[in-house]
């Protein structure tokens, strides 16, 4: 597989933790933690497109 380009996200400041994004050959998206940049998550634009409509409307209850 090719490597990867990576963004981070503009929410995140040069000294936090973020979130990296970025678009795999067969066309999901993969996420990563960028301090444990070895695990990562891989969905469709829809899936990830429903993850992110839920969080913004507070779908998940907050521990």
């Amino acid at each position: 597989m090719p490597e990867l380009v990576w963004q981070k996200s503009t929410y995140s400041s040069e000294a936090s933790s973020c979130v990296n994004i970025a678009t795999a050959p067969d066309g999901t998206i993969r996420l990563r933690e960028s301090d444990d940049p070895d695990v990562t998550l891989r969905a469709t634009r829809t899936q990830l497109s429903t993850l992110i409509s839920a969080v913004k409307r507070r779908a998940f209850p907050y521990a």
